[in-house]
């Protein structure tokens, strides 16, 4: 055996031994991020609660999946990611053994003499087919969600958007007057209960299990109106108005922010919305529009006195033996 042979054969020993432990390690890390995907959601299924005991649905220390999930549109992004990504692990699977069988079976050790062939149609045809099926697969229900994330008919209300260096305004369509801005809370200015860069100086307030319709657009520059946990992503560009719809399954504090590069104050553009049962949110609108009447933006965090008045009349009436009754939802806002 040649020098030129030698080295051939070490380069191919070599290799193999790099292909394996490659492979190893991808495994590895795509099994950790499935096994994530399992386990995650039932580790977040326990919030920590504000004053007025809402759950507070916000990014957690180690996080390394999606939010948990709290609106339809979330839970079919959830879905689709998981389903995807056990698809992608049955082919790697697949393809990590096709390569350890064929390392073992025809390296140059065992195969001194090279094989010639070139070409098997079986195969081939497989190889072309199976993936063509697997993109069907995962083609029809990514059609489906998209035709579920374009269904704004029917919304019980509509709340404008508009994005601005560096804050948000929101306008209740519908609703006279109730048109305020939203700036992230100093720093240096934040209370109990609150979070860096996400806690607000005003809400945006919504009733829980309703279907909202946000008019999305900017005021100057691209912006990005993004809340995880509801599967709400829309860019806000000036000129433009683009819309996205959620239906929050709770009542809760829910956080988002800007996540288009908007200058340098970009990140002073947190998001937080407010889910309340809607006895609660008829409450606060009644509040808010009397503010509005007098040219005021509602108070902060008003929502909050409310519903511990709401909580303590309750368990006042609970505790004389009074039975609740329960409330017949009002009409939609047009």
């Amino acid at each position: 055996m040649n020098q030129r042979s030698r080295l051939e054969r070490l380069a191919a020993t070599e290799l193999a031994i790099l292909m394996k432990r490659s492979t190893r390690y991808w495994l590895l890390a795509l099994g950790l991020v499935t096994a994530a995907a399992v386990v995650q959601p039932a580790i977040a299924a326990e919030f920590p609660k504000n004053s007025a005991g809402f759950p507070i649905h916000a990014p957690t220390n180690w996080e390394m999946w999606f939010q948990p999930a709290a609106s339809p549109i979330q839970k079919s992004i959830d879905w689709m990611m998981k389903f995807v990504l056990w698809i992608m692990l049955g082919v790697v699977l697949l393809v990590a053994g096709l390569l350890g069988y064929i390392i073992v079976r025809f390296n140059a050790k065992r195969n001194p003499i090279p094989s010639t062939t070139t070409h098997n149609t079986l195969i081939e045809v497989i190889w072309t087919l199976v993936p063509a099926l697997l993109l069907i697969i995962i083609f029809v229900p990514s059609l489906n969600m998209i035709f579920q994330q374009s269904d704004y008919k029917n919304p019980y209300m509509t709340v404008r958007v508009i994005g601005h260096q560096w804050y948000w305004e929101y306008d209740y369509l519908g609703v006279k007057g109730v048109d305020f801005t939203s700036y992230a809370v100093p720093p240096n200015q934040l209370k109990p209960g609150q979070i860096k860069q996400l806690s607000v100086d005003h809400p945006l307030v919504v009733p829980a299990n309703r279907k909202i319709v946000f008019q999305i657009t900017s005021g100057d520059v691209l912006h990005s109106f993004f809340i995880p946990s509801l599967g709400v992503q829309r860019y806000a560009i000036p000129g433009q108005y683009w819309h996205q719809w959620t239906k929050i399954d709770a009542p809760g504090i829910y956080y988002g922010e800007c996540n288009q590069i908007c200058g340098m104050n970009h990140d002073d553009m947190p998001i937080e919305i407010v889910a309340l049962p809607m006895a609660q949110f008829q409450a606060w609108l009644t509040e808010a529009k009397a503010d509005a009447a007098q040219g005021d933006v509602p108070s902060v965090h008003k929502y909050e006195v409310m519903a511990e008045a709401a909580a303590a009349k309750a368990a006042d009436l609970s505790n004389s033996g009074v039975a609740l009754a329960s409330a017949t939802p009002p009409a939609a806002i047009h």
